[in-house]
């Protein structure tokens, strides 16, 4: 059998102005897209070319569902002093949660301060160093490829610095284990789905790609159950929408659904019994409920959000 070469491609040769042509083609949804799979992370550009007093950042973006601001800045040579100057400077500007540096190549003594920041800096920042690199084979197109060369430790951060300040409870523990695990599980057996950092709670909140609503999975130790619910904040009237469908929703869901209206929030919920929770032994059966969920409540809830009437429900009138 005769097998092709797999050619590296020369940077310049496709993009020969980084501003002109590398951010624009990087800023554009798919290519962003590729960056965030990259990363780990679902991403949304905000703005290109974002003013920092004097300087520019080349991408500012978001991560979908989070919200968390995040700053890229390209570099189409070897990384430099320079650089590494304005993207703590563009971090520190935009008050940033992840940091992106994009690269030709890299300097083992900038691979080392990445690291070094991402050891010094508390569990809401990470900085990411990227090598961008294009291949092809034989007289094929150019493809990009994204390699990280250095990431935050995410599990390492969250143990050191619980969200209060302190270091975390047993429980905080098990729960960001269960979380990473959960998530490793889903992008080897369904890498299409987007799932941001894991965090020491008993929640773990899913995007659906509109502000109205988003998916909460939960891991409850203290009732030993796994839930999966649309969360709705302060929006009766679309939950009231959605509950003219309500047989259709349980049955597309597979599950009875439960339905529960509170001061601030809404939530359509679906509940699976859970014993022995955080056991080896049970966790890739609650980790397969929970993803087999997730994938029926982004199917089904976008749509419905578009199609169903918003309702408006009278408020009880006030005794005299």
């Amino acid at each position: 059998m005769k097998l092709a070469k797999l050619e590296r491609v020369d940077l310049r040769k496709v993009w020969s102005h980084e501003e002109r042509d590398f951010t624009r083609w990087l800023a554009e949804p798919e290519n962003l897209s590729g960056l965030g799979d990259a990363l780990g992370a679902e991403l949304v550009l905000v703005q290109t070319e974002a003013s920092v007093g004097k300087f520019e950042l080349d991408i500012l973006a978001a991560e979908e569902g989070t919200d968390r601001v995040v700053v890229i800045e390209n570099q189409l040579e070897l990384t430099d002093h320079g650089h590494l100057g304005q993207l703590i400077t563009y971090a520190s500007g935009f008050d940033a949660s992840v940091v992106v540096w994009v690269v030709r190549d890299v300097r083992e003594e900038y691979r080392q301060a990445i690291e070094w920041l991402n050891d010094r800096t508390d569990d809401s920042t990470g900085f990411f160093l990227v090598r961008i690199e294009l291949w092809r084979i034989g007289e094929s197109e150019p493809a990009p490829k994204f390699d990280v060369v250095v990431r935050p430790n995410e599990w390492a951060k969250a143990v050191k610095k619980g969200s209060g300040g302190g270091e975390l409870s047993q429980t905080q523990i098990k729960q960001l284990d269960f979380w990473t695990q959960f998530k490793a599980f889903v992008a080897e057996t369904d890498p299409k789905q987007k799932l941001q950092t894991p965090r020491p709670q008993h929640w773990y909140d899913v995007s659906i790609g509109t502000s109205d609503a988003h998916i909460t999975l939960t891991a409850n130790s203290r009732d030993n159950c796994v839930t999966a619910e649309l969360y709705i904040p302060d929006n009766k009237p679309l939950f009231f929408g959605l509950k003219t469908r309500e047989a259709e929703i349980s049955e597309q869901l597979g599950a009875e659904t439960e339905w529960i209206e509170a001061a601030k929030a809404t939530r359509i919920k679906v509940t699976r019994a859970a014993p022995d929770l955080f056991s080896e032994a049970h966790q890739e059966e609650y980790f397969r409920w929970l993803h087999e969920q997730l994938v029926r409540c982004k199917k089904v809830f976008p749509r419905l959000i578009r199609q169903v009437p918003r309702i408006e429900v009278p408020t009880e009138p006030a005794d005299d």
